[in-house]
C-alpha cells in the first residue's frame, strides 16, 4: 500500500507539475530536520521515491510497451516498499522523517513527462529514470556508509541492490526504446 503522504504529494504534483528549469542542486530539509544526517537521508530518498513512483504512475497513462509499462508497475511496488520501509526504520529508531520535497529538476522532469506524446513518452520517461537511479543510489550507497542511525543504515543498505536492478533495467530498455 502506497504511503499516503508519498500518495497525496504524487497525486499533488501530477496535477500541478509545470515545466521548471533544471537545477543541479536539492533542495534543503526544512531547518529542523536538517540537523541530522537521518533526516536529510529519509528527505532526499523520500523525494526520489515520489518522483519514481509519481513518473511511474504517470507512464502508465499513455504508454503501450508491455516492457516498459512492466518496469513501472515494479517500480511503483519496489518503491513504495523502500519508502515504507525507511519510514518504519525511521520510526523505530526514534527519528521523525521531513516531508519529502521535490526538487526543481524532479518538477520540471514531471512536466515534461506531462507533455510527452504517447509516442515519445517511453524514451522520456526512461531517460529520466536512468539518472534519477543513479542519484538513488549515491544517496543510499552514501548513507549505507556512513550514516548516523545505525538501523537506517541498513535500510539503506539493503535498497541499494534493488536500486542498482533498477537503474540496470532502465539503461537496457533505454537502449531497446526507440
Amino acid at each position: 500500500m502506497i504511503n499516503r503522504q508519498l500518495l497525496a504529494l504524487a497525486v499533488t504534483l501530477s496535477a500541478t507539475a509545470t515545466a521548471v528549469p533544471a537545477a543541479a542542486t536539492l533542495p534543503t530539509p526544512p531547518q529542523g530536520a536538517a540537523t541530522r544526517e537521518a533526516q536529510a537521508y529519509l528527505f532526499h530518498s523520500g523525494a526520489g521515491d515520489v518522483f519514481e513512483i509519481t513518473t511511474s504512475m504517470m507512464l502508465l497513462q499513455k504508454s503501450q510497451n508491455p516492457q516498459v509499462r512492466a518496469f513501472a508497475t515494479m517500480l511503483i511496488s519496489d518503491h513504495t516498499m523502500l519508502s515504507n520501509t525507511a519510514l518504519a526504520t525511521a520510526k523505530g529508531a526514534g527519528v521523525m522523517p521531513p516531508p519529502p520535497e521535490l526538487s526543481p529538476m524532479q518538477k520540471g522532469m514531471i512536466g515534461q513527462l506531462m507533455s510527452a506524446s504517447p509516442a515519445t513518452i517511453d524514451r522520456v520517461y526512461l531517460q529520466q529514470q536512468v539518472p534519477a537511479h543513479q542519484q538513488a543510489l549515491s544517496i543510499n550507497t552514501g548513507y549505507s556508509r556512513s550514516g548516523d542511525v545505525p538501523a537506517l543504515r541498513g535500510a539503506a543498505t539493503g535498497a541499494v541492490p534493488r536500486i542498482q536492478q533498477h537503474l540496470t533495467e532502465a539503461q537496457q530498455l533505454l537502449r531497446s526504446v526507440r
